[in-house]
Parts: C-alpha cells; sequence; structure tokens
C-alpha cells in the first residue's frame, strides 16, 4: 500500500472538499482519501496494484480543479501567492464599483442629467453593477456551468444564479422603463462573497509560510575537510560520513558527530532552553543549531530527510493536514440548501406564470425567492464577527488568526504551556549573590566575576555582566585571562588572582570550598545554575544563574484554574527545574526531558483522552505540537516559526494573555453562531414569504438588507461586551 499528497487548486468551499474526497474513495484500489479544505491537500493511500498516481490527478482534474504534486511545491507556493494577490484584488475592486452602485440605489441619488430618458444615475448602477457581477463574479459563474455539467451544484451556484437573476432581471426592467431595478444587490452579494475569498486564501498563505520558514533554517553550505585542505560545498551533496569543519558562529549543516574539538552550542532553535550545551569529541550535534565558541570537527550521521530539522518539518505538515478545518455551517448544508432553492424558486414563477398568465409576473416573484436566499447575511455572519473580535484583541495585544481558533478557543479544557520564553522569560539571569567570606561583600563577589565575564562570550557570562552593569557596579581591568573550556574563565585584576567557574573546577584547582557547601546544595536544588568566585586561593562568593520565572506567570495558572482549565508543562529541561517551576507556579502536570520531536505526541496522548488541548509555546521545537493541538497559542517574542504555527499569537508575550484570549475567542465564535442562526432563520422563514407573492424582489432586497444590518450590529456588541481586565505589557 502506498500513500501519497498532493495540492488541489480551485477548491472555494466544504462541499468542493467533500466532492473530491468522495471521488477519490470511489476509486477502485484507493483504501483512504482525506481532502483538507484548510490547506488544499489530499492524502490517499492506494493499491499501487489496482491503481496509479495518475488516476487519482484525473479523478481530481475530471471535477474541474487543477492538482499540484509534492515534487512541485514551487509551483504550489508560487500558486499560493498568487491565488492570495489575485484574490485580494477581485475583493478590493469589486467593493470600489459595488460601493458606489449601492450608495446610488439605496438614497435615490438623482444626478439630473438624462440618457435615454433615464437619469445618470440609473446608467451608472448598470455599468458599475455589470463590471463587478460579470466581471469580477466571473468565477461563480464559471463554478456554476461547471456543477451544472455534472448535474451538481455548490454555493456558487446559488451565488450565481443570484446575483444574474437580480442582474438580468433589473436589465429586463430598465429596458421597459420600469422602477424596480436591483442593480445594486448583485453587487453587492459579489463583492461581499469575494471578500470572504480572500480571507480564506489568507489564511492558507500563513500556514504553507511556516513550512517555508522552517525549511528555511538550514544551512546552505557546508565545509568540507579533505585531509589538510578544506573546501565550500552546497548542502544537498553532503553525504553520511562527511567530514565537516564548523567555525564559532555558524550553523551545524547537518546532524552529526563530534569528531574532534570542545565547543558551547546554542540548541534553542530546536529544544527551547536557552543555557547553550557543551560539546566535546564524540557527542552528537543538530542540523541548523549554532556553534557558539569554538571550532569543531564533525562526522555526519544524517542528511537530507532523515535530519531532526526535517522531522519537524514534516510532522508540521502532516498535523495540519490532518487537522479538519472549521465547518461553517453554510458550507455544510449547501449540499441540501442549494438545490432546494432553485427548485422552490423555479417552481414560484411557474406557479406564478399559470396562475396569472404573466411571464413577468412569474420571473418577478421568482428572482425574489433568488434574491432573498442570496447567502449576503450568510456571507457576512462570519467576516464581520472575525474582524470585530481580532479588531478587539489587537487592541490588547492577542492576534487571531483564523475561525479555527474561535471555534477551538471555546472548548479547551487543557492548556499546555512550555517553559522557556513562555513561562520563564527565555534568558539566564542572576538569581542569588552568596558571600562565603565575611571580608568580601556580594558586591565585590559581582565585580570580580563581571571583570574576567566581560572578556567571554558565554551566555552566563553574560548575565553576570548584565547584572553588573544594571546595578552600576565597577568593572577592574583584566590581566592574563585565559578561558578553560566548558570549566570557567582565569585571571589577574592587580595583584590579585581570581578564578571563576564551576565548583567542580574550583575544586580542582585546590581550592576549599567548605564554606559554601551548604548554599551551593541549597541552589542546585532550586534548578539554579551555580558559579564559583575564588581570590587568592579563597572562595570569596557564589552567583547563582537561572531562567526567571515571568511575574504573571502564577497568577496566569490561578485564573485558568477558577476557569475549570487544567494546566500543564512540557520541556525539554530536567525534571529538576521543571518541578521547581512548576512548584512557583501552581502547574500540577510536568512532562520533563522531552525531545523536541515528542512535544507533539505529548499533545495526541491527551487528545486520544478526549481532551480539547491548547498549547502555547514560542520555540522552533514548538512548531508541530502548535499545529497538532486543538488550538496553538504563540508567544510573539518567539521565533518566526512558532509565530507562524500558531493559531493565535499574543504579541507581548504575558501568560496572563492566554486566559485573556481564551474568554476573548469564545465570546467571539458565540457571535458567529448567532449571525448564522439569524441569518439562515431568516431565510427559512422568507423564502416562503417570497413564494407565496408577499415579498416582490424591492421587498426582498430591503429585508435582505436588513439582515446584513442586523448581523453587522450583532458583531459591533461584541467590542462593547465586558471582557477581562486588560493585561499591559
Amino acid at each position: 500500500m502506498k500513500s501519497t499528497s498532493f495540492t488541489i487548486v480551485g477548491m472555494h468551499c466544504a462541499s468542493c472538499q467533500v466532492r473530491n474526497e468522495r471521488s477519490l474513495k470511489k476509486i477502485t484500489g484507493v483504501q483512504e482519501a482525506s481532502v483538507n479544505f484548510a490547506t488544499h491537500t489530499a492524502r490517499v493511500s492506494y493499491d499501487e496494484s489496482l491503481v496509479t498516481e495518475r488516476d487519482l490527478h484525473a479523478a481530481i482534474i475530471k471535477n474541474g480543479y487543477t492538482v499540484l504534486t509534492e515534487e512541485s511545491s514551487a509551483l504550489h507556493r508560487e500558486a499560493t501567492l498568487a491565488e492570495m494577490k489575485h484574490a485580494k484584488s477581485l475583493a478590493f475592486f469589486s467593493i470600489l464599483l459595488a460601493a458606489p452602485t449601492v450608495l446610488l440605489a439605496m438614497l435615490a441619488i438623482d444626478l439630473r442629467t438624462q440618457i435615454a430618458s433615464r437619469d445618470l444615475s440609473v446608467w451608472l448602477q448598470a455599468g458599475l453593477a455589470s463590471i463587478v457581477i460579470l466581471g469580477f463574479g466571473w468565477q461563480f459563474h464559471r463554478g456554476m456551468i461547471t456543477q451544472a455539467l455534472r448535474l451538481s451544484a455548490t454555493m456558487d451556484t446559488l451565488i450565481s444564479l443570484g446575483t444574474l437573476s437580480a442582474f438580468f432581471y433589473s436589465a429586463w426592467a430598465l429596458s421597459l422603463g420600469r422602477e424596480d431595478l436591483y442593480f445594486e444587490i448583485g453587487a453587492a452579494i459579489t463583492s461581499l462573497i469575494l471578500l470572504g475569498r480572500y480571507f480564506e486564501a489568507k489564511s492558507r498563505g500563513r500556514a504553507s509560510a511556516a513550512i517555508e520558514k522552517l525549511i528555511q533554517l538550514g544551512a546552505k553550505t557546508a565545509r568540507l575537510v579533505e585531509g589538510a585542505a578544506e573546501r565550500e560545498i552546497p548542502i544537498e551533496t553532503v553525504k553520511v560520513g562527511d567530514l565537516l569543519l564548523v567555525k564559532p558562529g555558524e550553523k551545524f549543516p547537518t546532524d552529526a558527530v563530534v569528531a574532534n574539538g570542545t565547543s558551547s552550542v546554542d540548541e534553542s532553535m530546536l529544544t527551547g532552553e536557552s543555557m547553550p550545551v557543551g560539546k566535546t569529541t564524540g557527542d552528537s550535534v543538530f542540523g541548523a543549531t549554532i556553534n557558539i565558541n569554538g571550532a569543531l570537527t564533525i562526522r555526519a550521521i544524517k542528511v537530507g530527510q532523515d535530519t531532526v530539522l526535517s522531522q519537524i518539518v514534516r510532522m508540521v505538515v502532516e498535523a495540519q493536514s490532518a487537522k479538519a478545518p472549521i465547518q461553517k455551517l453554510v458550507d455544510t448544508i449547501s449540499g441540501i440548501f442549494v438545490p432546494v432553492v432553485i427548485v422552490i424558486s423555479a417552481a414560484t414563477g411557474a406557479w406564478w406564470f399559470f396562475q396569472t398568465g404573466e411571464l413577468g409576473t412569474g420571473i418577478i416573484h421568482a428572482v425574489a425567492v433568488l434574491v432573498i436566499a442570496c447567502p449576503c447575511a450568510l456571507g457576512l455572519a462570519t467576516p464581520t464577527a472575525i474582524m470585530v473580535g481580532t479588531g478587539a484583541g489587537a487592541e490588547r495585544g492577542i492576534l487571531i488568526k483564523n475561525g479555527e481558533a474561535l471555534e477551538k478557543g471555546k472548548k479547551i479544557d487543557v492548556v499546555l504551556f512550555d517553559k522557556t520564553g513562555t513561562l520563564t522569560e527565555g534568558k539566564p539571569n542572576v538569581t542569588d549573590i552568596v558571600q562565603c567570606q565575611k571580608d568580601i561583600s556580594a558586591e565585590a563577589v559581582i565585580a570580580l566575576a563581571g571583570s574576567l565575564e566581560s572578556l567571554s562570550e558565554h551566555p552566563l557570562a553574560q548575565a553576570v555582566v548584565g547584572y553588573a552593569k544594571e546595578h552600576k557596579i565597577a568593572l577592574q581591568e583584566v590581566t592574563g585571562f585565559e578561558a578553560i573550556s566548558g570549566k570557567g574563565v582565569r585571571g589577574a585584576i592587580g595583584q590579585d588572582t581570581v578564578l571563576v567557574g564551576t565548583m567542580r573546577h574550583i575544586k580542582e584547582s585546590g581550592i576549599e570550598t567548605a564554606d559554601c557547601e551548604a548554599d551551593r546544595e541549597r541552589m542546585e536544588k532550586e534548578a539554579k545554575t551555580v558559579m564559583g568566585v575564588a581570590k587568592n586561593s579563597r572562595v570569596a562568593g557564589l552567583i547563582a544563574v537561572a531562567d526567571t520565572l515571568k511575574k504573571d506567570a502564577p497568577d496566569a495558572i490561578r485564573k485558568l484554574r477558577a476557569k475549570g482549565i487544567q494546566t500543564g508543562m512540557i520541556t525539554g529541561d530536567n525534571a529538576r527545574t521543571a518541578q521547581a517551576i512548576a512548584r512557583l507556579t501552581g502547574i500540577e502536570t510536568v512532562f520533563a526531558e522531552v525531545l523536541p520531536q515528542e512535544k507533539a505526541e505529548k499533545v495526541k496522548i491527551l487528545q486520544r483522552e478526549g481532551r480539547k488541548v491548547a498549547f502555547v509555546g514560542d520555540g522552533i521545537n514548538d512548531a508541530p505540537a502548535l499545529v497538532q493541538a486543538d488550538l496553538g497559542i504563540a508567544i510573539g517574542t518567539g521565533t518566526d516559526i512558532a509565530i507562524e504555527a500558531g493559531n493565535i499569537v499574543l504579541v507581548h508575550g504575558s501568560p496572563l494573555k492566554v486566559y485573556e484570549a481564551l474568554e476573548l475567542s469564545s465570546r467571539t465564535f458565540r457571535t458567529i453562531q448567532q449571525n448564522l442562526f439569524w441569518a439562515f432563520f431568516y431565510n427559512v422563514a422568507a423564502i416562503p414569504l417570497a413564494a407565496f407573492g408577499f415579498l416582490n424582489p424591492m421587498i426582498a432586497g430591503a429585508a435582505m438588507a436588513f439582515s446584513s444590518v442586523s448581523v453587522v450590529v450583532n458583531s459591533l456588541r461584541l467590542k462593547n461586551k465586558n471582557l477581562p481586565d486588560r493585561v499591559e505589557a
């Protein structure tokens, strides 16, 4: 059994997704087929002996869509960008022309210039509506024709019939000198639906951008070692077993083991942990992580699609493909709603024609049904609520990306937090200064350590120097500076010999540490990194460095638990550090020492138990979990990858914003539900009235306009609803 995936270009609604999925499943030899409307992708498992991939593509093409394979990923990216740009242009220009059409009609503006016995205002309405309905709305008419040839119908069918009916009836009425013209109705419907299409295309563009940025993280070239020489080669040509040289500040080109050298490596882009990791001969290193301070010769052990970074990319793609898109009610019932409306409209026209013997009367009542059924209010129901809700969120530093986030937000019962950069500040800070000798003050301990560490590029050194500068502690000149890799630094300040490093290194240097052992044990139990400072063979003091907790993290956990939401933490850090953070915040569930590729699996475990999970993270390693979770919440101060992968972005990074975002998304989605209910209720109630002649097209148009206004007003109420107190950055 073989599996394949490909992109389907041209889907516009859930009925398109259902039609393509059914077509694939009908093919003999297809075991499983899933079409994702959100990402426009199809994943198919099939028997190669019974069906070919070409057959799968042919079934989609027969439905009137275009197929792009995985091999044509560049074309896929170009198609996505082109679709977004085209949708934006159509929406912008259609609204630009529809707006004056609506104003001229609704305000009954008389331009006092007659052409063929009609005011110029009427001819402008007809001309502008022609461009919008027949030109910008051509995709709806083309879709209607394509589906009609297959004896099928979608929302395109209803949109096309409704707008064309309003247009051609108005043109017919105009030719007869009648006053009941409805050019503005067709123009307004067309422009509003095109605006909705643009929002959908933009959302899909964001999804693909996350994967693109992940791919771009990897190194583009590698430095191949050949004996005593070295040369730069493209990353694609690196083979397993190749010896590669990586200098300080460079990215590792692939997953490898250290063959020679010692250095510190910044693995935060994969692990999310801010502390650098010491590497020496025999240790593993990963592609796209950064070598900090020592040249390393490495031997490649995994290349191409086998690297950790490639696995993360693959997990993001799979999670996006597997996740069901928001099932808009209007699309879900369109398979029934559309043909029923068409039948009612045709039956209405025929009945009135036979009753009155006048074709015009039949056309008027048939058009009334189509106009009243046109999805104007339905087209506004979701976009207006999203615009108001996202606007209110943006004012609070909460960026809600799509409707799916709003649907998921109200159902969340578990929130999992990444630790570093999410609950904590994401960088090492000095937390404790201990005096080990009465004649040496805490300020003097920092001055000694800061003076030496100012010559080091190690992140822990920078934390000490930063503390000294912040507290305006003067640093002194150092001579004879020496860095001892993985252990510490040594130098002279005046006549004094100073050593700063691990307590183990200080002991190995023959310096007695008994005076500080109790404090060292206490701070290490609190998951802090402890550095010793020695002066002239005596321990002067200890400095503890740790990734400090964000001030509002405990309050955020408390509020979420009060709301009935369980909280947990996932981190690649050791269990001792994780438990220390959990105690400080009040988090009960802790997953520690979790590898990057395992974070999404922890989310899946909870989902299999029937839980609705939100994941909050900021690192590249969080991207698969952000996508796998029912709701991905990215910290805006984190990496671009996490931000692109999340459904909601918290601009200022405050954990309290998680609680605020869940409240806002829940209320916004409730508003969408209300809008959709009233829009459908309006259709169900008004269609029979139009069919029985109680609504002519003019009244139907006014009723439709009123329904649209009611949807907008209900959405605007969201802006005035009481929300949680604003959390300032």
